[in-house]
């Protein structure tokens, strides 16, 4: 078995768009990664449950990811019942993969300034390395308790192939201005998203009618 490290990124994926997408593939790239695992939340436990079914945020996902070699959806979140905690997902990888396997955390600022909301956020360490993808001009808190975390478990790339785990690093990718939000509001103003998330992904969403996409957009692109 190949022994790479395997960056894991979470999300409601509410729907995925190009900047997970264009994110993902940076990380691959600039940190040497193996694969990066896209996982959609079944039960997000500190937002409400998203519009669409996890089964069907999870086909989004494949769809986008099925011509990017390194980049997979990872159902496993689906199969569990109760509310999707990251630190199970990781505990899980980690007895799938063995003790040696790096494993990273993607995440966005915004989880690391409420981590502390997080279920047994402590533990999260032990199982992988937490990689926090920072936006130009974002700094990290210099006081409290997440910066005292950091300071103690600060770390860079090469640490990610000579630890399982253990370490948080920023990674400052390109910027693109993308949010699943405005891509909601944009279908229920009846106004195209194309070209904000992969084709496959937007021909799906019409399908389903979901997000207030209008039927007569399935039959302009020829999907009816």
């Amino acid at each position: 078995m190949s022994s790479g490290p395997i960056g894991i990124f979470g999300g409601t994926f509410n729907p995925i768009h190009n900047g997970h997408l264009r994110s993902a593939l940076e990380l691959k790239e600039n940190l040497g990664l193996e694969q990066v695992r896209l996982l959609p939340a079944a039960r997000p436990p500190l937002r409400g449950l998203p519009e669409l079914s996890a089964e069907e945020r999870a086909e989004l996902v494949e769809q986008a990811v099925a011509s990017e070699p390194g980049l997979v959806c990872d159902r496993r979140e689906l199969s569990r019942q109760g509310p999707s905690y990251t630190v199970d997902t990781l505990a899980e990888l980690r007895a799938e993969l063995g003790p040696a396997r790096p494993l990273c955390l993607i995440v966005g600022t915004d989880v690391l300034e409420r981590l502390r909301e997080w279920h047994r956020w402590e533990d999260l360490l032990g199982f992988a390395h937490l990689v926090v993808m920072a936006r130009p001009g974002w700094r990290a808190p210099d006081s409290g308790q997440i910066a005292a975390w950091l300071a103690e478990h600060g770390g860079g790339v090469a640490d990610l192939q000579q630890n399982p785990a253990g370490k948080v690093m920023m990674q400052q990718l390109r910027q693109l201005p993308i949010s699943a939000t405005e891509i909601r509001d944009m279908i229920a103003r009846g106004q195209s998203p194309r070209y904000l998330l992969p084709d496959a992904v937007w021909d799906t969403i019409q399908r389903l009618g979901a997000y207030g996409a209008r039927v007569e957009e399935q039959e302009q692109h020829g999907i009816c």
